[in-house]
């Protein structure tokens, strides 16, 4: 028989008996969905990573009380370290300059800001060196600039805010030279930067940035995190040699033994970059898991349907075989089968997947991305687990015999 007859035949079968193949088809449905719709998150949320979250320089690291943390004996050990000091890190400014291209450093805590009767009850209030907008490529655009380093030793009250602070304080109006307070301290508007979305763990968008020397004489407290940025002279090239330089300069200055591990951490794009592959992989693997288990349980719905289809039609192929149609034409004539209800099946789970990332997206916000790829991923998935739960019943229809066929009722 030919293929064209064999998908004829196939789809009057699947035709005869709608409440059945819609049965077969929920399992198929369900666990595509789940697939595509994960890996359109994940897929999304790892090009957001990527180009609004790890926005550190291949070329840069930051000086942090704790690092990358991977388990509770880890986090336990760094919540014994002492915080950083402006003192330590004035003394690292001096004695790193060799190897460093750039240096900046940054302290944060939420704080009221208001401008008028319009108030911000947690805002981000970022103390920063003058230096610290290069680093992180923060942008005013043509809205104003950044402070500058004398600006900072001298601690004057000037202050760069976010696109959501500007669109929230001042809507419809130009902030720059107007006045904020944080938490009652008056600061001046000299610019507010492009929107940005986040960045490292933090919205720009929802920054107040001052000066370092304003920030640490009105709002520092001993505990407050303290992080020293650094960009290393002559490139990645110069990456480890510069964290080499700074680690021996921390260790010595903190009196460390060569038995003890370091009492500080450090962050680069690359480490980042591993942690949220891991991170990622490991939630695609275990909610892949789960829609795995899904597919199985309608390819074992699909195997039993099938056969339950045979036994029904034991004597319509036995008509056939009795014709001249062969084995592998009844054969093929049930894969077909199989392969046609889960490959309707996939396409069913991939547009509700897919539907479901973009609701998804939509609602929250939450980045969502849907490729060809995935598409093809879902209906090439659901396709192979049809023709493997369709194996049995196809062999077992194309090996009837002829005459206990025909007998059959």
């Amino acid at each position: 028989m030919s293929y064209q007859e064999l998908l004829r035949v196939a789809l009057r079968a699947i035709r005869a008996h709608k409440l059945r193949s819609f049965l077969t088809l929920l399992g198929i449905i369900i666990g595509v969905t789940t697939i595509v719709g994960v890996v359109g998150i994940i897929t999304g949320l790892n090009r957001y990573v990527q180009e609004k979250v790890i926005v550190l320089a291949p070329d840069m690291y930051i000086v942090t009380r704790f690092g990358i943390i991977r388990s509770r004996e880890e986090f336990i050990q760094a919540i014994k370290r002492p915080q950083f000091t402006w003192e330590e890190f004035q003394r690292l400014n001096s004695g790193v300059l060799s190897h460093a291209q750039l240096t900046a450093t940054r302290s944060f805590k939420t704080l009221p800001v208001n401008h008028g009767d319009k108030r911000l009850a947690d805002t981000f209030v970022v103390g920063c060196t003058a230096n610290f907008p290069n680093i992180l490529n923060l942008d005013t655009g043509n809205n104003g600039r950044f402070f500058t380093e004398g600006e900072d030793e001298a601690a004057q009250n000037v202050a760069i805010i976010g696109a959501d602070i500007k669109d929230e304080l001042f809507p419809n109006q130009d902030p720059i030279g107007r006045t904020i307070m944080v938490r009652g301290l008056p600061f001046r508007v000299i610019g507010h930067m492009v929107k940005e979305g986040k960045g490292l763990g933090i919205n720009r968008d929802q920054l107040v940035l001052i000066p370092f020397q304003v920030y640490r004489k009105n709002f520092f407290a001993p505990n407050d995190p303290l992080d020293y940025f650094i960009k290393a002279r002559g490139g990645v090239e110069g990456l480890n040699e510069s964290i080499d330089e700074t680690r021996a300069f921390l260790r010595a200055l903190r009196h460390t033994s060569w038995r003890d591990p370091d009492p500080f951490g450090f962050l680069t794009q690359d480490q980042l970059q591993e942690l949220w592959r891991q991170i990622s992989t490991a939630t695609f693997v275990l909610l892949t898991l789960i829609a795995s288990v899904s597919l199985g349980v309608g390819g074992i719905v699909i195997m039993n349907i099938m056969l339950v289809s045979v036994a029904e039609r034991t004597q319509e192929i036995g008509v056939r075989m009795a014709m001249g149609a062969k084995k592998r034409d009844v054969r093929r004539q049930f894969l077909l089968e199989a392969a046609l209800l889960s490959a309707a099946g996939g396409v069913v789970g991939v547009l509700f997947g897919g539907s479901l990332a973009l609701l998804v997206k939509a609602a929250t916000g939450f980045p969502a991305q849907i490729t060809p790829g995935i598409v093809l991923m879902g209906i090439g998935l659901s396709t192979a687990v049809g023709l493997l739960a369709g194996w049995l019943p196809a062999r077992r229809a194309a090996n009837l015999p002829v005459i206990d066929a025909l007998r059959a009722e």
